[in-house]
Parts: structure tokens; C-alpha cells; sequence
């Protein structure tokens, strides 16, 4: 009976390492580059009397993240995105009016922590979460005038990325840039403002390499 169940416990390993063979045997990915496009809604820069307040408008944003692996779940990850928006002027009732147009340049560096889910051929679903700093860089136009302002952004971000291959999948994610547009670096005025969150929703292809 011993020697029954000794043979059966030597076939089944040796099925299984012959079956995990060509998977290990595979060069794991140490890169991954993404290709974006997706949304952004920006925070409000200030906020007046009676309602009113100073904001860009949410647009189109497109840009690429490149990773690289640390360790088996840790990631270096950096982004450049880039984002072309009017500042608006709200106003209760009344609504909404452009004033310049603003051209928003988002770079930053991150740490990436994902939970693996996938299967043995390299496919399946890994959700991952973000964390890192980085710059919005502002391009206010108005006429004849034209003024940048560049400030420092925190960023927090998580989503999933949907393996369909070991090299090829879809990331969804969301992204909270956190920041203070200079006021007095754009327009030489000391107004206060406020801290704003602002909120990227977005699809893109990623390859490995």
C-alpha cells in the first residue's frame, strides 16, 4: 500500500514539473510600456464669493507609463501625460465661461505594488495600486498674453491591468493628481490658493518587454 501511494506521488510530480516546464522556462517581462488616452476632471484653482470659483475644464487627456519591475511585485513606474484645456471662470446660475486657454503637461514617478492573479499561461486580472510625486506644468494663453507655471504634484492611483497574453494586456486606471496651481508664478498676484484634486480615468495597451 506504501509502495502504491510512493509510485502515484512520483507520477503526479512528475507530470506536474513537466506540465510547469515551458512556463517557467519562459523569459519572465522586466518592462512594461502604455499607451493611454482617457479623461481628466481638474480641481477648482479658487474659490470666490457667492459661488464662484477658477478651474480648468475637464478634457481629453493621452500620454504613456513605462514600468519596470523591482521585485516580482514591485514596480519603478514613470508617466508623462498631456492634457489641452480652457481656464473657466463658474459663476452660480449663470454657469460657466472660458478666459485663456490651458495646456496642462503631467509628469511623475511612482511605486507600483500589484497582487498577482494570473494564470499559468500569463493571463488573468492584477489589480495594483500607486503612489509618487511629481509636476503639473501649466501653459496659460489669452490673447497676446502667455504665461507657464510649473508646480509640484502628488499622485495616487490603482486600477487593474487585464493580462491577455505574458506580453500583452489592458490597464484601466484611475489617478488622483494632487496639487496648487501658482497663482503668483502665472500672474504675478499673491491670491491664495487651494490644494486641488485632479482626477484621470484612463484605458491604455500595455506590452511587455
Amino acid at each position: 500500500m506504501i509502495r502504491s501511494f510512493v509510485h502515484r506521488l512520483a507520477t503526479t510530480l512528475l507530470g506536474a514539473t513537466v506540465f510547469a516546464t515551458p512556463i517557467f522556462a519562459q523569459k519572465p517581462t522586466v518592462a512594461r510600456l502604455t499607451p493611454y488616452l482617457g479623461y481628466i476632471q481638474f480641481g477648482h484653482f479658487m474659490d470666490g464669493p457667492i459661488g464662484s470659483r477658477i478651474s480648468n475644464q475637464g478634457t481629453a487627456i493621452f500620454g504613456a507609463e513605462l514600468g519596470l519591475d523591482l521585485l516580482p511585485n514591485v514596480s519603478l513606474v514613470g508617466n508623462v501625460g498631456y492634457a489641452d484645456s480652457n481656464i473657466e471662470v463658474g459663476l452660480p446660475i449663470i454657469g460657466g465661461f472660458s478666459i485663456a486657454d490651458s495646456k496642462v503637461l503631467l509628469y511623475d514617478g511612482a511605486l507600483q505594488l500589484r497582487l498577482p492573479m494570473t494564470s499559468s499561461v500569463g493571463s488573468g486580472i492584477t489589480p495594483f495600486v500607486q503612489a509618487g510625486a511629481g509636476a503639473m506644468r501649466y501653459d496659460v494663453t489669452a490673447g497676446s498674453f502667455n504665461t507657464k507655471s510649473t508646480n509640484f504634484a502628488a499622485n495616487v492611483g490603482g486600477g487593474v491591468d487585464l493580462q491577455l497574453s505574458r506580453n500583452l494586456g489592458v490597464r484601466l486606471m484611475a489617478k488622483d493628481y494632487i496639487g496648487r496651481f501658482d497663482m503668483k508664478e502665472a500672474t504675478g498676484l499673491n491670491f491664495s490658493q487651494k490644494r486641488t484634486h485632479n482626477w484621470a480615468l484612463t484605458a491604455g495597451i500595455s506590452l511587455g518587454f
